[in-house]
Order: structure tokens, then sequence, then C-alpha cells
């Protein structure tokens, strides 16, 4: 019984590498050929490309579970790069392999968030799309250090808002400053979202598709009038050149990128400082963690508390501590008081040749 060509490879590379293969015999270099197109159109990384069955279940899974957009496009992206790894389709490759890519990730250095995502992604895939229960226990997560929130003074902040030649990349950064948005949230904001009459803004399109609201204050919104009017788009506040598109994260984040350098700053931040930054403010001027983890969108109250340990005040009372000690009399005692010595111990030796010897008695004293 003659097997196909896919068959034929799969057996071929539990034995050896393909890389050896390809090296090695150059009349497989066709069939290497056929067999890689086959894997990659299984998570085809461009747009328009045919749908596989495997990747339109694994979306729709996630769909039935109301995943956004921006989950299932990362968790799909996850899986491409594990197929793509190995050469391979994603469904024959088993729990080695996936440590394997996992130990392929630390060498590349990422970050531990994306570490943990793309386990998010493989755990996902094998045990809900595919059903594979016993795969997930094989993929442990890494433990993300903890840092503490980059925030940034108001020079700085001024400094890097008048470094941005572009008025839209300007607006929406000064945004994010002032309502604490993130930038996926910033960039997505609409017109109909602007409400002027109870100053706030909705933010419709937030993490998790989680509806906030948030003040708006009104310095804020004269210079949103007055930005809006430069460009009269009827959907969104911040588009992009094609008009019915939004601004891209991305290109709000290269222009921080750039207009940090610009500025000189020696320290490494994102965009999202300036939501630590806006947050931090806000607890510095009285309000409640309660209120601001409501204002901020999140879902635990200790992630809320972390900006408890940035915060100036906090930082300055536990100093203050100092203020109450003597220093120029302990200072000016110091050079002037002796030094007690302490008595020497004796030893339990010394003590008990002591104790053992006679005691010389001593004459009577004469009538």
């Amino acid at each position: 019984m003659l097997l196909s060509a896919s068959s034929w490879l799969e057996r071929l590379y539990s034995a050896v590498p393909v890389v050896t293969i390809i090296r090695s015999c150059a009349i497989l270099a066709p069939l290497v050929r056929m067999e890689t197109v086959r894997v990659l159109s299984l998570f085809p990384p461009a747009h328009g490309a045919s749908m596989t069955p495997l990747r339109q279940r694994m979306i729709q899974d996630m769909q039935l579970r109301n995943m956004s957009s921006e989950t299932i496009k990362g968790y799909v992206g996850y899986v491409a790069q594990f197929a793509r790894h190995f050469g391979r389709s994603p469904e024959i490759l088993t729990p080695e392999h996936a440590r394997e890519f996992q130990l392929h990730l630390l060498e590349r250095k990422v970050s531990w968030s994306t570490f943990n995502q793309s386990l998010c992604a493989l755990r996902f895939f094998y045990g809900t799309t595919l059903g594979r229960k016993e795969f997930i226990e094989r993929l442990p997560y890494g433990k993300k250090p903890k840092r503490l929130p980059r925030v940034l003074s108001r020079d700085e902040i001024v400094k890097l808002l008048q470094c941005i030649p572009s008025r839209k990349q300007r607006m929406v950064l000064t945004t994010m400053y002032a309502t604490g948005l993130r930038v996926g949230e910033a960039v997505r904001l609409g017109v109909n979202d602007i409400d002027s009459r109870r100053m706030t803004i909705l933010v419709a399109r937030g993490k998790g598709n989680k509806q906030r609201l948030v003040p708006l204050s009104p310095k804020l919104l004269t210079e949103l009038r007055l930005f809006w009017q430069t460009h009269r788009n009827p959907v969104w506040l911040f588009p992009s050149r094609l008009p019915d598109q939004h601004l891209s994260i991305g290109a709000v984040e290269k222009c921080c990128a750039r207009a940090r350098e610009r500025a000189g700053s020696t320290r490494r931040f994102s965009t999202h400082a300036l939501r630590h930054t806006f947050a931090t403010e806000l607890l510095e001027a009285g309000v409640d963690l309660f209120s601001i983890q409501k204002i901020l969108g999140h879902t635990s109250l200790c992630t809320t508390a972390r900006y408890t340990h940035v915060r100036r005040s906090h930082l300055q009372e536990a100093c203050r501590s100092l203020d109450l000690l003597p220093l120029e009399q302990l200072r000016q005692g110091s050079a002037t008081a002796p030094v007690p010595r302490k008595p020497r111990r004796r030893s339990k030796s010394a003590k008990s040749s002591a104790a053992t010897e006679p005691r010389s008695s001593q004459p009577a004293d004469p009538d």
C-alpha cells in the first residue's frame, strides 16, 4: 500500500530532522516544499488566505466564548507561529514539541507577558479545540516578575508632548494622560462616546469587551472639539488616513518612542506610563482606591493598590520618621561619650576549676 507524500513525510519527520533531510537528499526537496505549503496554509499569516477547517474551528470556539477580536487574532497568531517553528501541523505535535517551543521563546528573550500569552493560546487550542486535556498539564506558566509602575513627572510629560509634531498623535497621548485610557481604548474612541452634558467619556471597547465611564475635564473637551474640527470624521475621534478606520496602536507607540528620544529622556517607558501617571496623580489628590479602580477598569483592587507604592506623599511620609531622631546630639555625643567596656566573661572551664580549688583558711584574729 502506497503512502501519500504527507503521511510519508510525517513518519520521516519523527525519525530525522527536516533540515538534515533537505541537506542530505536533494531529491526530497519538491516533497518538502509541498508539505511546507500545506502546513503553512493551515494557519495562513496573510489576510485573505484560505481558511482551513482547524483554524475555523478554533476561531469559532473563541467566538462562542465572546472573546475579543484582539484575543482571537493573538491566539491564532501564536498557534501559527508554533506550527511554523516545527514545519508541521499543530494537530500532530506532542507536549515535547511544546516544551521545545517554550525553550525557543526563552532563547529569543521574549517578555514574560508574550511567553504566557503564547501558552494561553496553546492551552486553549489543545484543551478546547482538540479536547486534549492532558496536554494542558504539560504547559506551565512562567512566573512574571512584579515591577513598580513607571510614573512620569509633569515636566517629563510636557517635554514629551512638545516633541510630537503631529497634532493627532499629540492629542491621543494628551487624552491618555487626562483620562487614564489604554492606548487601544484611546484610538477606538468614537465621536458619540463623548458626553459633554454629563462630562464623561464612554469606553465602549475596553479590555475584555468591558464598558466603563471615565471623567472628562472641561479643558480636554475644548481641545477635543478644536481637534475634531480639523477632520470632522462622523465616526472616529482619531481617524487614520483611511476615513473608515481608526488610528492604529502601533503608530501611537512608535510616535511615543520617537518623542521620548527627541526629549532626551534616559528612562525607558511606553504609552502605558501615561496611564500609570494618571492613576498616581488621582491617588495623590485624595481619590479613594475603589473609585480609581472603576475609572481604570481594573477587575481586582489589588491591581489598583500597586500605585500606593509609588505615591510621593506616601514615600515622603515614610522618610519623616528620621526627622524625629536627635541626629545632631547623636553626632556630637558620639565623639565625647566614653565607650563602656563589657566585662570579660569567664569560660566554663575556668569556672569549674575555680569551684574545685580549696579555699585558703585565714588565721583567727588574736584576742
